[in-house]
Parts: structure tokens; C-alpha cells; sequence
């Protein structure tokens, strides 16, 4: 650790971030921007009230590729200095503000670069509708910073206000109070009441219009898109209800889903009021929504209870996961929930695999000093923090975890809070001294050790079962044309596809395609196991849906795989370059860090 690492993770805690908000913190911001697509550049002025705790004569904000203008004090703009530090591979360059000790507000006039993380500019080409060019923002985990100067820190949170000028044919929406309609100026603005950790802060520009739900959701999307999405989510209020139901009251006022152009590197992401959700779940079965309970949940744990740092993801993912999976069973019965439960025993073991079951990043408590944060967004946060919270509520009984995890959300809501503080909530508020359930909760097995502790119980899925007998049955012989696969949802083919061995000859690969039309299924996550099949057993037949498939999605979660098995052979390495040198303009700095590293 460097002397000046080390002094970083002791001003905040946070070692992603320059800030030291011990010292001085930002509470408010305003934000005056302008969007212009011709430079692909943001530009004009971020204003904090601030709190100078300490009578320091700076207050310090991360940047990462801004241009930074001037910067002035208080209401009468009065000019003041400012410095740029070194810059560090990931965590960009501190900005440090020079103030008075009675420095109330500071404002910076800056520029991005057109090449910020952020910020993917698509051109009409890019998007459903072809017309227009399409802004979208993704903040997570530390690329705030690369769009506005801001103390980017998942322990600082403020509040915002928001005045967005764009091209008049076009809507901006944000993470905040939003517009429904466009309007003749292109001026638009916000306010988010609520304060928010800087990873939540979102804007998006493009041809969208607004269709409600119900009272309190409803879905942005661009006009090609909408009828697709509101068919497809029509079930966000019961979600809503049943979220409430467990957790309490829902406190962003709003729940609204922005459907974004299949660039977009994530399934969803959790930016308040407004999720940001891929194109890849419109399956037109519903049967992929269990990300918009995901992102849902997020509204409780996450977004009202947050991370202090990034070693502390699982705080987010885990509740999130435990929770979606306990609104999926409210809505749709627990066989649904046991299917999505196996599944994510299936991409945990998948990443042990990969990371090695002793790797330390298997751990729910992680240590990513010195790395990009990224590096922690796997399945061991996701489903390994899952599986640890329904092993408490195993160990208590649901009634007694509900009403906990009811206390934990009310007591930290609208703060961030680490592992350590976590722990300490449950060992004073539901284990109280009783030895034998502790033993029974394993903190240390679970959160500091790597891999799964032993005395694990895989979970089971009764619509499980009846799939693996039709896999059987195809094994000894039947053909695939007479399985019994009537009614089967997406996870249940999902989970027969992963159940096909490695190695196939092209007959079996043409008879299970013949049958089931796994090659043009409408549904990305059948597609992209189908995928990772063909490219082992040489399939050629399924080139063209493989090539369109990576050319046109930019979900992370689908391609890192797919280019992996690719990568495998030299002639497949071949095909995956001119494939990728095609797409990556239509992929998010969020999937193409990770994809160079993979492909060189």
C-alpha cells in the first residue's frame, strides 16, 4: 500500500476514492448541463453545498478524463484555485478545490472527454428506432466520476437537482423526478429528494416516450420498443405490493423502467425511481423478469441501504438476490424460486470454478485495493451472499429473519454501512449470546472464508426434476421431437441446455435444434447457453445467429462466455477477433475493459 493509499482508505474508508469526506463532505448538488451528440461531450457546471467539518482549506473530488475549467466559492462565483493530482489506473485524478473555512458552496465548470467511461453515444444506427443518436449513462462501480467531478464514494450521499439541455427532438431522464413527455425548449429538469450514493447518479437521452402502468410505475422506451416492454412488464405492480409486503413501505416515490438499446453491458441497473433494464429480458413470455425483482429489491437493499465500499458488495447483491427470489416466490409460488435458487447454485460453482474454490476473491468480504472494482462484481456476491442469508433464515425461522431484516433496512435507510456493522446488527439483534445459533449462522465460514462451507445443501427444484428425467430420456434414446417440454418457461430449458454434455456430434446438435429452434429462440439467455454448445461441437449451422447475436447485445453477462469459448481453439480465437473488431463500437467501456484483457 502507498503512503498515499493508505491515506486515502484512512480519510474515507474507501480505497476507490480520493475524497476525504472526514473533512469535507458534499451534501447537494446542482447540476447545469448541456448534451451535445455532434462533439459527444458533456458540458457546464456541477454545484455542491458542502460541509467543511474540519476548517480545512481544501475539499477533494474525484475526476477521470474531465476537462476542468474554473471553479468558484459561494453565491457570488468567487474564483478560487484549484489542482489536478497524478492520475492511477482506474481512480482517475483527485481534483483538490482550495476553500475557506466558512466555504459554504463550490462550483466547477468542466468538460468530458468523448471517450468517457460513462457515457456510451450510440449513433441512430445503434438504436431501435434509427432515427435519432441515444445517450445513456452507467455510473457502477466507480465511472460517476469520468462525467461529473463528484466525491465518488458508495459511503458519501447527496442529494441533487438537475437542469439537462438537449437536442429538442430528444427526452432526458434521470435518476430523479422525471419528465413524461417532450417538451419545445429541451430543457429539462429534475430533483432527487432523497440523497443517493454517486453510482446512482443516471441520465439517459434519446427518442423515448412514457407509458404507465399502474399508480405509482411505469416503462420509457424508445417507440419501436414500447409495446414489447409494457407487455413484458406488466407485472411490475404486483411486484411492487409484494415487495412492500416483506420489507415495508417502498420510499423513492416512483418506480419506473427505462428499456435501453441492446448495448447496454448489464440486465439492470438500480438507479432510483428510474432502473435501467437491457432489451435481452423482453422474451415475450415474461419469463425473464425475475431481473426487474432484482432490480426492484435493489430499492431496499442497495439504494436505501447501501456499501460503504466496494470489499463490501455483497451487502448490495446478496440481500438483492435473497429478496428478488423471495418476491419471485410472493408472485409466482416457490417451485418458481427454487428453479432461479438452482440456477444460481449453477453460477456460483460455475465462478469457484473459475476463481478456484480457495481464491480469496471467494470470499463475501473482499479486498480490491489496488484493482478496479469491476473485479468484484461476480457471483460469489450475488449467490454466495443469497445462500448465507437463507442459511439465517434456515437457522432463525422466515418470521423471525423477515422481521430483522425489516429492523436492519429501517435503522440504516439512507446510509451506507459495511460488513463489519452488519455483523455486529446481528449478532446484538438476532443471535443476542445464543452460541448454538451462532454456530448454526457461520459468519466466519460464510463471509470470510473462501468457497462454500462444508455442510452446504445444494438446493433442489421439483420442476427440476421433471426435466432431468426428459434429459435422461433423450440420453437413452428418445427422440428430442417427443419430449414432454409443454409449458416449460425459459429456466427450465435454460437449465436443460446446461445439462447437455460437452461433446456432440452434429446429428444430435441438428435433432435438438430440428426439435426446439434453440438457434433462433427469441429468448437471449436460451440463446446464449445454445451458443457456448455450438461453438464446442463446431456447429456451424448456428454462425450466422452466433455472429448477428454478438454484433447487436452488449450485456457483459452473455459475452464474456460466448468470447471465452470461442477463445478456446486457435481457429475460434480467429473467428472471435473479426467478430469482435465488427461489434466492439456497439459494446460499453464496461464490457470492452473486460473483453481486450481476454482477447489481447
Amino acid at each position: 500500500m502507498t503512503t498515499e493509499q493508505s491515506a486515502m482508505e484512512q480519510a474515507s474508508g474507501d480505497v476507490h476514492s480520493f475524497a476525504k469526506p472526514a473533512e469535507a463532505v458534499a451534501q447537494h448538488l446542482d447540476l447545469d448541463i448541456d448534451v451535445n451528440f455532434d462533439q459527444k461531450v458533456l458540458s457546464g457546471t456541477a454545484s455542491y453545498l458542502i460541509e467543511n467539518k474540519t476548517g480545512t482549506d481544501q475539499i477533494i473530488f474525484d475526476t477521470r478524463g474531465l476537462q476542468i475549467e474554473k471553479v468558484y466559492l459561494g453565491d457570488n462565483m468567487e474564483e478560487t484555485d484549484f489542482e489536478l493530482g497524478d492520475e492511477k489506473e482506474f481512480l482517475g485524478r483527485p481534483l483538490a478545490v482550495t476553500i475557506k473555512p466558512d466555504t459554504k458552496k463550490v462550483t466547477i465548470q468542466y468538460k468530458t472527454s468523448p471517450d468517457a467511461a460513462a457515457l456510451q453515444w450510440l449513433n441512430p444506427q445503434q438504436t431501435a428506432g434509427k432515427k435519432h443518436p441515444f445517450l445513456f449513462t452507467q455510473s457502477q462501480a466507480i465511472l460517476a466520476r469520468t462525467w461529473i467531478p463528484i466525491q465518488d464514494s458508495p459511503g458519501i450521499r447527496i442529494t441533487y437537482n438537475a437542469t439537462v439541455k438537449v437536442p429538442k427532438e430528444l427526452l432526458a431522464v434521470m435518476s430523479a423526478e422525471n419528465p413524461v413527455e417532450k417538451n419545445a425548449s429541451g430543457v429539462y429538469t429534475f430533483e432527487m429528494k432523497q440523497p443517493i450514493p454517486s453510482y446512482l447518479m443516471a441520465l439517459s437521452v434519446g427518442d423515448l416516450v412514457f407509458e404507465k402502468i399502474g399508480p405509482q410505475t411505469g416503462i420509457y422506451a424508445e417507440p419501436a420498443t414500447i409495446k414489447a416492454a409494457t407487455h413484458e412488464f406488466a407485472e411490475m405492480d404486483k411486484m411492487l405490493e409484494a415487495a412492500e409486503k416483506l420489507y415495508g413501505k417502498y420510499r423513492w416515490d416512483r418506480y419506473d423502467l427505462l428499456v435501453l438499446p441492446p448495448s447496454f453491458p448489464f440486465g439492470g441497473m438500480e438507479n432510483p425511481r428510474l432502473t435501467f433494464v437491457t432489451p435481452t429480458v423482453l422474451a415475450k413470455d415474461r419469463s425473464l423478469t425475475s431481473l426487474i425483482a432484482h432490480e426492484l429489491a435493489h430499492s431496499w437493499s442497495g439504494n436505501l441501504v447501501t456499501n460503504a465500499t466496494w470489499d463490501d458488495f455483497w451487502l448490495n447483491e446478496g440481500f438483492t438476490v435473497y429478496f428478488e427470489r423471495r418476491i419471485m416466490e410472493e408472485v409466482y409460488g416457490k417451485d418458481y424460486a427454487d428453479m432461479l435458487n438452482v440456477l444460481g447454485y449453477q453460477d456460483l460453482q460455475n465462478t469457484l470454478n473459475d476463481l478456484g474454490a480457495d481464491s480469496q476473491d471467494t470470499r463475501l468480504k473482499l479486498d480490491l485495493e489496488g484493482r478496479d472494482p469491476d473485479e468484484g462484481l461476480t457471483d460469489i456476491a450475488y449467490e454466495k451472499g443469497n445462500f448465507f442469508l437463507q442459511n439465517i433464515e434456515k437457522a432463525v425461522g422466515r418470521e423471525k429473519f423477515d422481521a430483522f431484516l425489516n429492523n436492519y433496512f429501517n435503522t440504516f435507510a439512507f446510509q451506507s454501512t459495511d460488513t463489519d456493522k452488519f455483523l455486529n446488527f446481528l449478532r446484538t439483534e438476532l443471535i443476542k449470546g445464543d452460541e448454538q445459533l451462532a454456530e448454526q449462522i457461520n459468519i466466519e465460514g460464510w463471509v470470510f472464508s473462501p468457497g462454500l462451507p462444508d455442510g452446504f445443501e445444494a438446493p433442489t427444484s421439483a420442476r427440476f426434476a421433471k426435466v432431468e428425467e426428459a434429459f435422461q430420456s433423450w440420453k437413452n434414446g428418445k427422440p428430442a421431437a417427443q419430449l414432454n417440454t409443454k409449458d416449460w418457461s425459459s429456466h427450465e430449458w435454460l437449465h436443460f441446455i446446461r445439462m447437455l454434455p460437452e461433446g456432440m456430434s452434429q446429428q444430435q446438435m441438428a435433432e435438438l435444434d430440428k426439435a426446439f429452434n434453440f438457434t433462433n429462440s427469441g429468448n437471449s439467455e436460451v440463446l446464449a447457453a445454445w451458443f457456448i454448445h455450438a461453438i464446442r461441437n463446431n456447429y456451424t449451422t448456428a454462425d450466422q445467429a452466433l455472429e448477428t447475436f454478438l454484433t447487436n447485445v452488449g450485456r457483459r453477462k452473455f459475452l464474456v462466455p460466448i468470447y471465452k469459448a470461442l477463445a478456446a481453439t486457435p481457429e475460434g480465437k480467429q473467428k472471435a477477433l473479426a467478430i469482435y473488431a465488427k461489434a466492439r463500437p456497439n459494446y460499453h467501456a464496461v464490457s470492452t475493459v473486460t473483453l481486450d484483457e481476454m482477447l489481447k
